[in-house]
């Protein structure tokens, strides 16, 4: 008989209780600040037509061809989708009632057959947040102050990166980057932080731009001014995309002044997320301790999707956040966790399970995470597990307890015990 091949598919992994406690603990966290900003729980499917996935205001070149695609019995093209931003597009496209602003959280895997790295998997757990209806700045601050105070009750540290497309391409057209250009170009200066500034110029070389725009843009790549937002006031005047994104971009930073986050938000004018969709504010996450070095979360504001989905010109002001809840897990795996107990109490019976099941019946009703004992452990190798799993608590039920109506709790901590009375009768 052959062998059945059980490993996991590369690029997906079990995460066993350990884990997936702290994920889920991730999770709650998460929920909790979006349900706080008053977002709205969304769940799409996982399938979808490949048609939808593989849309312009989709995830771009580079992410469908990491996009699973399969066929079913009907022989529909179906792909498994690799974000949960077009699909959220498609549900207001398909809900003309919505109230706007609409604000919309999902928690759920998505999936790319992209290349594995630390924090990079095939199938991976998004958590997003999307405000669709609203034109002004205020969306991003929002989004972003959100995502500060999110990382800050994950107890970890991080910067964003913000920029804005307009202004982006608005440079690189001052340059001389044509339009039919342009999306690759931003596709490579995307990747600066990563590869430097020679591999990004010698790429730039190889599109076969004019060598004075591959130099012009050198030099704004370069300029030592060009960390500050006024160093493109007078690209203004010459041209209107820059113009926009300046203004967008003066609006935002007068939000984050305010609310007093500017200190953790940093303005990164060749930050490009080489994705098509985006139309205005881009952002980044990345943790000051550069523990990992890929993002832990991004963004941006798309107005142009939900309106091409539907097959008109209409704008619908949109803009999302996303948190990669795997990669999160796994900058909070790097760091020390103080261990915590997964149970309040842990019941021994010593040949009373019923009268046990009972007790932890009753604890349970008051809140409390209560396990008992159940594979007849004798008490010195429960209590091994019990200072294993730093279980505060132990409740030990034998028949003189059941007699009396009673039960002993022992602190762990301190070796005291106490008695309590119970009704077993």
């Amino acid at each position: 008989m052959k062998k059945m091949n059980y490993q996991n598919v590369r690029g997906t992994q079990d995460y066993l209780p350990n884990a997936e406690v702290v994920r889920r603990k991730v999770r709650r966290t998460l929920e909790d600040v979006f349900i706080q900003y008053g977002c709205k729980p969304l769940e799409t499917p996982i399938l979808n037509y490949t048609e939808l996935m593989a849309s312009k205001y989709g995830g771009g070149a580079e992410i469908l061809e990491e996009m699973y695609t399969l066929s079913d019995r009907g022989e529909r093209e179906l792909a498994l989708r690799y974000d949960l931003t077009i699909p959220f597009a498609k549900v207001v496209a398909m809900n003309p009632s919505l109230k706007m602003p609409f604000k919309r959280y999902e928690i759920g895997k998505v999936f790319r057959d992209g290349p594995i790295k630390a924090g990079r998997f095939r199938e991976f757990t998004q958590c997003d947040v999307d405000i669709v209806g609203v034109e002004s700045q205020i969306a991003e601050a929002e989004l972003m102050m959100m995502a500060l105070d999110a990382f800050a009750r994950l107890d970890l540290s991080v910067v964003l990166e913000y920029n804005n497309r307009k202004l982006l391409t608005g440079m690189l057209e001052v340059c001389g980057v044509e339009a039919e250009k342009m999306n690759r170009v931003v596709l490579i200066l995307d990747k600066l932080e990563k590869v430097g500034l020679q591999a990004v110029i010698r790429e730039l070389d190889e599109q076969g731009l004019p060598a004075t725009t591959v130099e012009k843009v050198q030099r704004l790549l370069t300029d030592e001014d060009n960390m500050d937002i006024h160093y493109f006031v007078p690209y203004a005047e010459q041209n209107e995309l820059v113009k926009q994104g300046l203004a967008e971009l003066q609006e935002l930073e007068s939000y984050l002044a305010f609310l007093q986050v500017k200190q953790n938000c940093v303005f990164q004018p060749f930050l490009a997320r080489g994705l098509d969709i985006y139309t205005g504010t881009i952002y980044e996450i990345f943790l000051v301790d550069e523990s990992i070095t890929s993002s832990i979360g991004s963004g941006g504001r798309y107005d142009n999707a939900i309106g091409g989905l539907i097959g008109t010109d209409e704008t619908f002001s949109t803009v999302g956040i996303s948190f990669g809840l795997d990669v999160i897990y796994s900058a909070l795996s790097m760091a020390k966790q103080p261990e915590q107990a997964d149970l309040d109490y842990y019941i021994i019976p010593l040949g009373t399970q019923k009268e046990a099941l009972l007790v932890a019946s009753e604890w349970r009703k008051q809140g409390y995470r209560v396990e008992v004992e159940m594979s007849n452990k004798k008490i010195g190798k429960a209590l091994d597990k019990v200072n294993k799993e730093k279980v505060p608590y132990v409740i030990i039920i034998g028949e003189n307890e059941v007699n009396n109506n009673q039960i002993t709790v022992k602190d762990m901590a301190t070796g005291k015990e106490k008695v309590e009375y119970f009704t077993f009768n």
